[in-house]
């Protein structure tokens, strides 16, 4: 039981014992006592003691000892942490989660370590970590373990597990500052020693923070040790760079390219009119089926996203698949977002029916032996394109140098438009804060425009 009824006692001397210095104290009504050899021994613990009582810690009236002590004789090591960690979050977690998860723990844990003596080939511990130890899969019965518990590993990778587990520091150690300065530090190199992208610090950083107030929910910390260090998280430049996204002579140019190359260009031509003309990101386009359109034979119609489907990697999902469909960015499992699209996309849209037919369950876009439709395929199909439209310049740059830019084209050519901001996050399927972060040029001169138009309204109103 912890208790804040504790009486410390000065040293008294006793003569003729190996260990003369004796300390006393008590907690609660129970005695306790330690010699010494020394004098400066049992000062030093008598002050160890006298601070944490001024710092209104409680003591254990078991052991006699601060809860602080207590925690750490308890304390497991930050790898078996970091093992409870991943299966507390594993099932929840999207499969791009969890795979983020074990790359970030993956690139910390080597360095919190006691030494390096005898440390396994850093490849060889970096892949036991990320593709054994938080890895997890599913029985037949459909419940999950951990790889390394369920599949036996190779010597190497067995022997760089045994290796980390005997090496790695307690998870009481992560409240000395400089322990969690190395962790912190450990982010921001990629495994070949250069400076990582600063969004993929962060993102490491996040799931570092994670990790350590899992620890303080467990009660094996008492508070955040990442607050007791100054690093500040690199700044992240989230603004798009409009120089390189391609306007809508571009757009329609390069959709145009892609159907040119042949039976397979043509399949992916109405695919690549949806990230432009719809705004939608490639995982939600990849699961698009022929039920989610409203075609009418004029004017404008509709898609309705309800799924995505990002590619992850077969290690990461429930499925074993490569991709994870899960719902919409940011959204509730089951929301939906219905999105206006204009007369050329439904054109499009029904010729792709038309002559291309669709897959199993009505899916509109599929892979060339008829699978689900991977980014590698139509990035291999973009890059064609590029090359056709672009001139030798232009494509040395970044300018439309990804299926993704469509997608910020075509929302960039909603706010050029003129349509107001919550309506162009509501179809972009964004917050409003996201959208001003991304944005804020475009939102910018669609303001200019605006203010423009109100200012001739109120001088044709002086004029009468």
């Amino acid at each position: 039981m912890l208790t804040y009824d504790v009486q410390i006692w000065g040293i008294r001397k006793r003569e003729n014992r190996a260990k003369p210095y004796q300390l006393r104290w008590r907690v609660g009504v129970r005695p306790f006592s330690k010699s010494y050899a020394l004098k400066a021994q049992a000062d030093g613990r008598r002050t160890e003691l006298l601070s944490a009582l001024r710092n209104r810690e409680q003591f254990d009236s078991e052991s006699g000892l601060p809860a602080s002590e207590v925690r750490a004789l308890q304390s497991p090591t930050w790898y078996a942490h970091t093992l409870a960690y991943t299966d507390m979050k594993w099932a929840g977690a999207s499969a791009k989660h969890r795979a983020s998860i074990a790359d970030a723990l993956a690139t910390i844990t080597p360095r919190l370590v006691k030494d390096h003596r005898g440390a396994p080939d850093p490849k060889v511990l970096r892949a036991a970590l990320y593709s054994w130890a938080y890895r997890f899969v599913l029985d037949d019965g459909g419940t999950w373990h951990r790889r390394l518990d369920a599949v036996a590993p190779p010597k190497d990778i067995a022997a760089a597990l045994d290796w980390i587990s005997g090496k790695s520091v307690d998870v009481t150690d992560l409240n000395t500052p400089a322990l969690v300065r190395t962790a912190l530090d450990a982010l921001t190199l990629k495994q070949d020693g250069k400076r990582a992208a600063d969004n993929t610090v962060n993102r490491k950083r996040t799931v570092l923070s994670n990790c350590l107030r899992y620890a303080v929910e467990r009660e094996l910390l008492t508070t955040l040790p990442l607050n007791k260090v100054d690093w500040t998280a690199p700044e992240t430049d989230d603004e798009i760079d409009f120089r390189f996204v391609p306007g809508p002579k571009q757009a329609k140019k390069l959709i145009d390219a892609v159907g040119a190359q042949g039976e397979r260009g043509w399949h992916l031509r109405a695919f690549f009119g949806c990230l432009y003309y719809a705004a939608n990101r490639p995982g939600e386009a990849t699961s698009l089926r022929e039920s989610d359109f409203t075609l009418p034979e004029e004017g404008w119609g509709e898609v309705l996203l309800s799924t995505s489907t990002p590619r992850v990697g077969s290690g990461w999902t429930d499925t074993g698949e490569s991709f994870d469909t899960r719902g919409l960015k940011k959204r509730a499992r089951k929301a939906t977002r219905p999105v206006p699209i204009p007369p050329v996309l439904v054109r499009m849209v029904r010729e792709h029916i038309k002559e291309c037919g669709t897959a199993e369950g009505g899916r509109l876009f599929r892979a060339v032996q008829g699978g689900h439709l991977l980014s590698k395929e139509y990035g291999q199909v973009w890059k064609a394109a590029r090359l056709a439209v672009l001139t030798e310049s232009e494509a040395a740059s970044p300018l439309a140098d990804v299926p993704y830019s469509l997608r910020h084209a075509g929302v960039s050519l909603w706010l050029e438009s003129g349509v107001s901001p919550a309506e162009v996050a509501r179809r972009a399927g964004h917050s409003i804060a996201v959208l001003f972060r991304f944005y804020a040029k475009a939102i910018h001169r669609s303001q200019q425009r605006s203010n423009e138009q109100i200012e001739r309204a109120l001088e044709a109103a002086d004029d009468e």
